[in-house]
């Protein structure tokens, strides 16, 4: 009992130094300024400044769950309405034509009395009158009209600004102004002494900045409820996450300055008001020792360091915010409602983590991952990609992404990886009945990645690994099967994000779940060996679609049109500077052991294996002379190599009946002064195809007297567009560019950067009632097709015939 005693004394002694600080008592004799301190704007009132940051953004969530559940209320109105008059029905037959017809007139009396009357065509209906609202589409398409309009890239040499969406630059604008005219328009900023309380400014700006500790770590969280509520992923709210903490900082910034200003011209006031404080300023080493953490946490998170040091930012952004939370409720010592708000923080973080728990592939103790992840293998692609193949047990929708971790590969990093096969009961995986094949498709940089293409030539293609999967994430917030007209834009890899979601959309356009009846793909790409990477895909797409509902334009951004050639010597194309110096290297790999192509054996392996039996060695020569190899485009690129020209004085016959163990290819002497001088003019008019599938001719091609099987290998499928050419093959075809040839199957191929803005305004002419433009790529893409779909709105606002035309970019930069 005694320590009770002694420990209860203990707590009101400290209690009462707290209430010195929080309220001073008054008398008659208190000098005027402790009066207005504690009847103007009294201290233990400050708490209600916290509540201005919680009203506004319980404003804005609320807004954004309306507009999330009024799409997928109509995307769902539309699919299903779609469906319904779509159903198939069971077809009977009349009841009349088993009934005994009337003997003498032949008729029977349902036939001359039926019992309906003949109906009309029947009328689709494929447009609820809740989802067309017109007054409602009209708003909508003036705030597009505003909002999708991207902020100019800002470049500084080989440096590029790149600008968040302009709704979100408006919602942080919004934010900063309420909050600074928050704190600095209440009266007064300053008491006259600080013997009478904290400045009022100092006191509103900490308690915003403590309000916005629980949103700022729930917009940071992969699972929070902020992406429940709205449906927006974790990868859209983290520049709300970043903007939110330099407003933290500001507001903090805010809150200290005026501590230090003051005592500069009231000194003997600040010596007072350090005394109603333990230690005796202790409460200003507490404040630097939150705002030292913050300042890292904010100038580490600006994208110029975050791109050079982001493994460092990543492995330290978590334990330095912990510290600065740890700081933070240190120093606000429970003045006010401030652990409200800090514990309310310290929730939300951990019910995020025990939510991602669910999102992990391992810590499911049904699944066969649990403790030790799923098995995944490892395939090197064109151009120097990598393809990540994982049969798992979990689910994922269309556009979605995972952090993968692999421990034999790197055991402390984890990275985020697009999605770009569907999940579907439909496809089940060879390695089970209840898997599904998870493939991560991208192109390796440095760090994690570049160390999974290192392990993967070091290793082969047979050597499998564990990968632990978080997620999924993110996704479409809208249904695309409920859109007439979609468009498919990507940029190189950025096509990770869209093939999923094109052969979801092809599946339910075959199922008769889709309202859509019309695709346009666009995809540019550097170079054609691209296209390799979602081959099956492709093939999938073209055979399986509706006739005529598909459109796919490939282009082909390395080679250009009008480019001259740079002759040698010997008057033959030097190869071009664009090709990368480890492509080489890197396709040798490939060709030996990953994609399997023959290639011719040595002397060296063709003695050991006869060994030592000149029969045997004679067969296997003769057999390696006759067998054409598919050499690898590296191969070829040694020197320039010989072609016959079919102006010059034919050979002897006689020289192709000498034996040679090697295969001769044909001289070509070509005259340095350029090979335009043997080209003849291209006639008027559309030239004659060649049937090569690339949208142009090439008649030098069959001037040299070369086969078209040499220059295009047969392969199974024809996408309309050809094989990988040769380095002579790339710039003949850049010098002898014909005009465009139009091709009417829906799949061409072009060389040269898309026109986005030009091929959007030609298509919108064919948009139905509800329009989707999805794109993901580089940035001057996005940029061009968010412009674009900004400007078309106008077709919204003059067609009363369209709904709306909405834009979903893909962007996980910034």
């Amino acid at each position: 009992m005694p320590a009770i005693a002694a420990v209860a004394e203990q707590v009101i002694r400290e209690a009462s130094k707290i209430v010195k600080r929080v309220k001073i008592p008054t008398s008659t004799s208190s000098p005027p300024g402790l009066i207005e301190a504690n009847t103007r704007d009294p201290w233990s009132q400050s708490g209600k400044y916290s509540l201005g940051w919680v009203y506004m953004s319980i404003i804005l969530l609320f807004f954004a769950m309306v507009m999330r559940l009024y799409h997928l209320w109509t995307d769902k109105i539309r699919t299903a309405l779609h469906r319904e008059v779509n159903r198939p029905t069971a077809e009977s037959t009349p009841d009349y034509d088993y009934e005994m017809s009337n003997l003498d007139t032949s008729k029977s009396a349902a036939q001359l009395f039926p019992r309906q009357m003949e109906k009309g065509p029947p009328v689709v209906k494929d447009q609820s009158s809740v989802s067309s609202i017109r007054s409602f589409n009209v708003l909508m398409a003036v705030f597009r009209m505003v909002f999708y309009r991207p902020i100019p890239v800002l470049r500084f040499r080989k440096q590029q600004l790149v600008f968040p969406s302009l709704s979100v630059v408006v919602l942080v604008a919004i934010s900063t102004i309420f909050t600074v005219l928050y704190c600095f328009i209440p009266q007064p900023l300053f008491w006259s002494s600080m013997q009478f309380g904290s400045p009022p400014l100092a006191v509103r700006a900490g308690m915003l900045a403590v309000a916005m500790m629980p949103w700022i770590i729930a917009l940071s969280m992969k699972a929070n409820f902020i992406t429940f509520i709205t449906g927006l992923g974790h990868e859209r709210l983290n520049v709300l996450h970043r903007w939110g903490g330099y407003l933290c900082l500001l507001l903090s910034l805010i809150h200290t300055i005026p501590f230090y200003i003051q005592p500069a011209w009231d000194e003997g006031g600040f010596q007072v008001f350090k005394g109603y404080f333990v230690g005796n300023g202790a409460i200003y080493s507490t404040g630097i020792a939150a705002l030292v953490p913050l300042i890292w946490l904010c100038v580490f998170s600006l994208p110029i360091i975050r791109y050079k040091a982001y493994e460092i930012f990543v492995a330290l952004h978590v334990p330095v915010s912990i510290v600065f939370l740890g700081m933070l409720i240190w120093h606000c010592h429970n003045y006010l409602t401030s652990w409200a708000y800090l514990w309310a923080t310290v929730a939300i973080w951990v019910l995020s983590y025990i939510g991602r728990l669910f999102k992990l592939n391992w810590t499911n103790p049904r699944a066969m991952s649990w403790l030790i992840g799923d098995e995944c293998a490892v395939t090197l692609l064109g151009e120097n990609a990598v393809k990540v193949t994982i049969p798992t047990q979990m689910k994922w929708r269309p556009g979605q992404y995972v952090y993968l971790r692999m421990p034999g590969i790197s055991i402390f990093e984890n990275h985020p990886f697009t999605i770009s096969s569907l999940w579907s009961e439909d496809f089940p995986s060879e390695y089970g009945e209840e898997y599904r094949d998870m493939t991560l498709v991208f192109r390796p940089f440095g760090g994690f990645t570049r160390k999974v293409l290192n392990t993967a030539i070091e290793k082969g293609p047979w050597q499998t690994y564990r990968a632990f999967i978080d997620g999924p994430y993110g996704g479409m917030n809208r249904r695309l099967e409920a859109f007439d007209t979609v468009v498919l834009i990507a940029g190189g890899s950025g096509v990770t994000a869209m093939v999923s979601q094109l052969l979801q959309l092809v599946k339910r356009m075959r199922d008769g779940k889709a309202v859509t009846k019309k695709i346009h793909v666009i995809w540019a790409i550097k170079r054609l060996e691209t296209m390799e990477w979602f081959k099956e895909e492709l093939r999938i797409c073209r055979e399986y679609a509706p006739p005529d509902s598909i459109n796919c334009q490939f282009f082909v951004t390395a080679a250009k049109r009008g480019v001259s050639m740079n002759l040698g010597p010997d008057g033959f194309p030097l190869p071009s500077p664009a090709q990368r110096p480890i492509s080489g290297l890197f396709h040798d790999k490939l060709n030996n052991f990953a994609h399997g192509v023959a290639s011719k054996r040595t002397s060296a392996l063709i003695r050991d294996e006869a060994a030592g039996d000149p029969i045997r060695e004679k067969e296997l020569r003769t057999e390696n002379t006759d067998v054409l190899a598919a050499l690898p485009e590296a191969k070829l690129r040694g020197g320039p190599q010989p072609i016959s020209n079919p102006l010059s004085a034919p050979t002897d016959p006689s020289s192709s009946s000498r034996p040679s163990t090697h295969r001769q290819r044909p001289s070509l002497s070509l005259n340095t002064t350029g090979i335009s001088n043997f080209l003849p003019p291209p006639p008027p008019g559309p030239p004659p195809s060649t049937n090569n599938g690339l949208g142009l001719q090439i008649p030098a091609a069959a001037a040299v007297g070369r086969p078209m099987s040499e220059i295009q290998p047969a392969q199974q499928f024809d996408f309309g567009f050809p094989s990988t050419p040769t380095m002579f093959q790339k710039n003949l075809m850049r010098f002898a560019f014909g005009p465009r040839v139009k091709r009417h199957e829906g799949w061409t191929v072009e060389y040269g950067r898309p026109a986005v803005p030009f091929m959007l305004k030609a298509a919108a002419e064919g948009f139905g009632r509800r329009t989707c433009v999805f794109v993901c790529g580089p940035p001057d893409m996005r940029v061009d097709v968010q412009r674009t779909v900004a400007g078309l709105q106008k077709e919204v606002l003059r067609d009363p015939f369209k709904d709306e035309i909405f834009l979903h970019s893909e962007n996980y930069a910034i």
